[in-house]
């Protein structure tokens, strides 16, 4: 099964039970599309989903910057040495949010909604994983 979109009772699942006031760490792995899939009304010129993302990167950077969170590491992922050898992942990415709330702030923004069509065209396959700092 492929995920790409968070579901509703996850996200007030994590907003009920994550402390409001400690940062989080989300931890994305992405798997993309060999071409992204944008629909007819996204007006999008044709490319791969790496390239699709890479719109997303682009356009989703100041609205990171602007409720004060950061990506802190990418890589693409070397290996699979523990767990399933079926998924391979081409990006893996950390991006810390200085609350939890910002970071629900920030996907629930018209801006933010104005350009997630480029990772939803993007990815073939996701996880979001949230992690409380230590």
């Amino acid at each position: 099964m492929n995920y790409i979109q968070a579901e509703q009772q996850h996200i007030k699942a994590f907003l009920d039970s994550y402390p409001a006031d400690q940062p989080v760490v989300m931890l994305n792995l992405l798997k993309f599309r060999p071409q992204a899939e944008y629909q007819p009304e996204d007006n999008a010129q044709p490319c791969s989903g790496g390239e699709a993302f890479g719109r997303y990167g682009k356009a989703v950077a100041p609205l990171l910057e602007a409720c004060g969170a950061a990506p802190v590491w990418q890589g693409r992922p070397a290996g699979m040495l523990i767990g399933p050898q079926d998924k391979d992942w081409h990006l893996a990415i950390l991006v810390r949010y200085p609350s939890a709330q910002a970071f629900i702030d920030m996907v629930s923004s018209p801006e933010y909604q104005a350009i997630s069509h480029h990772r939803t065209a993007a990815l073939e396959d996701s996880r979001l994983i949230a992690h409380q700092e230590l």
